[in-house]
């Protein structure tokens, strides 16, 4: 089939690249000329695994083409995707403006029928404005009787893993009208997504407005997922419990699962924090409200600042003189991403506190550098505080602990005696839980995890609180960390 996709963002992209993969002839269309002549060149502007050699053999196979003119694109169209932004407005809700402009270039420029699939993220109803703006757009060219139908086909990928999850999903979520065009449009989807479903069927064919609240739906809920754990972890600090043999337990029930239950410093990237907010936002525009979605969002905010927090308790709230490793700064693994990342709460309040951060990030280092200019222009514009290391092992030099804030792969099997022989104290602070305590334990490493610990670390944490005190500062508060 011949397809158009209009964004060449992460989605338009991954999108645009996986459907020529499956044999099609796409057209990727983006209004940012250096973007599109990078991508002809084959250099990709994100970074996801496996997607630049993709990109490469499918443009080079001239089944993946870029431009910048919609024109081009429309000329041959059978399906066109609409794949652009919805950013956050300040309300929390999604901002349409791109998707509804994208639908009235279509409209002032189709000259042949089409299906226009909607693959944004985007609030329920968003559909009916899309075409009552390709229609209205026709309507000024006279050209009324040019049939079209819009659909809903909301994407489901994780970044770090989304060419397999468009390669192999477990649905392929499908919105259709009640239009005259219908049943052509359902012909169009199916025979675009037809290899995907030969060995089984995933597609799971509803009405456009059930389709767009699939989307909200599904991130909501593993949001909630998350959200639920970090407060047992919480409680689990408290009462002497270990959060990881918790998830165990109650992941082994089927009616539960074992997918999201990991405790750590809350979820962030592009996709949780905004479409939380959105449905929320999509609620009250309709007179209800989403209580547990509310509550969700609420726990992620405390938990980004959990980190934070405990080097407060440790260390006292004077943390100047103080040297702090991070390792990660990526909201997770397998990608450049910082949007909401938890590592920037995480770097902003040591350095508000006075602290000086010594960061490694196997991708994200510039993304981080770029952003993080931006958190700190009121405290720490130049990034003075903020040194960004070449490798894993040169950032535990002179820390006095070491912060695991994302679960990067290269993190996981560390040599932890060095480790323990480099910090100025033997203290790890695990926000992902990726460490056995009892084994940090046994090489002489104190270890405080999101929901789990080792008794070292209530040995350092009293010897930590006797010294503050003994500076004079405020001592440090055993809230989170218990003696």
């Amino acid at each position: 089939m011949k397809v158009a996709v209009v964004g060449a963002g992460y989605v338009g992209l991954v999108t645009a690249t996986c459907l020529a993969e499956l044999g099609h002839e796409v057209v990727c269309v983006d209004s940012d000329p250096r973007k599109i002549e990078l991508l002809k060149s084959g250099v990709v502007p994100i970074h996801e695994p496996g997607l630049e050699p993709m990109v490469q053999r499918n443009s080079q196979d001239s089944r993946l083409h870029f431009t910048s003119r919609l024109r081009d694109a429309l000329e041959s169209a059978e399906v066109l995707f609409i794949a652009v932004g919805t950013p956050p407005q300040e309300d929390g809700s999604a901002d349409l403006s791109h998707v509804l402009a994208v639908a009235r270039q279509v409209g002032q420029q189709m000259s042949r029928p089409l299906v226009v699939v909607n693959k944004s993220t985007v609030p329920v109803g968003t559909a009916e404005q899309v075409e009552t703006e390709i229609r209205s757009a026709l309507a000024e060219r006279d050209r009324e009787a040019l049939p079209f139908a819009v659909v809903s086909n909301p994407e489901f990928l994780k970044e770090g893993a989304a060419i397999d999850d468009f390669m192999r999903p477990d649905r392929i979520v499908i919105g259709l009208g009640d239009g005259a065009m219908a049943g052509q449009a359902r012909d169009a989807m199916t025979r675009l997504y037809a290899s995907l479903n030969r060995h089984h069927e995933r597609t799971v064919w509803m009405d456009l407005r059930s389709a767009e609240l699939s989307k909200y739906a599904a991130n909501a809920m593993l949001a909630a997922r998350i959200s639920f754990m970090n407060e047992v972890a919480n409680l689990a600090d408290r009462v002497g419990a270990d959060v990881d043999a918790v998830r165990r337990g109650i992941g082994s029930d089927s009616r539960i699962g074992p997918s999201f239950l990991y405790a750590g410093t809350g979820y962030g990237g592009s996709c949780f924090p905004k479409d939380t907010r959105a449905l929320m936002q999509t609620a009250m525009h309709h007179g209800s409200q989403m209580h547990l979605v509310e509550a969700t969002e609420r726990v992620n905010q405390t938990q980004r600042q959990i980190l934070a927090r405990r080097v407060k308790d440790l260390f006292g709230p004077n943390l100047a003189g103080r040297t702090f490793a991070l390792w990660g700064l990526a909201f997770k693994p397998q990608t450049d991403d910082m949007r909401e990342a938890p590592s920037r709460a995480l770097i902003r309040q040591l350095v508000l506190h006075g602290a000086r951060v010594q960061a490694h990030d196997p991708i994200a280092m510039e993304a981080a550098r770029t952003v993080l200019a931006e958190d700190l222009a009121d405290v720490d514009p130049q990034l003075q505080r903020v040194h960004f290391m070449a490798d894993a092992a040169s950032v535990l030099q002179g820390a006095d602990a070491l912060l695991v804030v994302t679960e990067w792969k290269q993190f996981q099997n560390p040599d932890f005696e060095a480790i323990r022989d480099t910090l100025r104290q033997p203290l790890v602070l695990d926000g992902r839980n990726l460490y056995d305590p009892l084994h940090l334990q046994r090489l002489g490493l104190a270890y405080l995890g999101i929901g789990r610990r080792n008794a070292l670390a209530a040995q350092i944490a009293s010897r930590l609180r006797t010294a503050v005190a003994a500076d004079g500062s405020t001592a440090p508060t055993p809230a989170m960390v218990h003696a």
